[in-house]
């Protein structure tokens, strides 16, 4: 009885042996998959790294442009607001002197009537003798 429990132990023991085997090979066949699979991606992600840097270099000299334009809108736009308050001080100004003008006017116009009225009428009642 012991021979029949020994052989049963050794036929066991081969077969985990050979499944063991199995498994070492098998996992020595996925660890090349994966080293090549790895040596493959690190060599394609080299030219990649490198085209992501000259693309992030090239996006900040962009960004860089349209930061410089922008600051220029910014000093064009100032500019178009001061010429347009001077504009308005001009015009107020304008107005100002138009207005003033045309009360002197105004007031030298009827002053020289009323000048002739009363040289008229002077003239007129007492027949221009003293």
């Amino acid at each position: 009885m012991n021979q029949i429990w020994f052989a049963l132990m050794t036929i066991a023991f081969l077969i985990v042996v050979c499944f063991l085997v199995y498994v070492l090979l098998e996992l020595r066949k996925s660890a090349k998959a994966l080293t090549d699979f790895l040596t493959t991606t690190e060599a394609s992600l080299i030219p990649a790294m490198e085209e992501l840097r000259q693309t992030l270099k090239s996006m900040r000299k962009v960004t860089d442009d349209v930061n410089a334009v922008t600051e220029d809108v910014r000093l064009i736009s100032g500019s178009a607001r001061d010429i347009g308050q001077n504009f308005k001080k001009v015009s107020v100004l304008l107005n100002e002197v138009s207005a003033e003008a045309i009360i002197k006017v105004s007031g030298l116009r009827v002053g020289i009537r009323t000048a002739l009225e009363v040289l008229i009428k002077n003239f007129l009642t007492k027949g221009g003798t003293k």
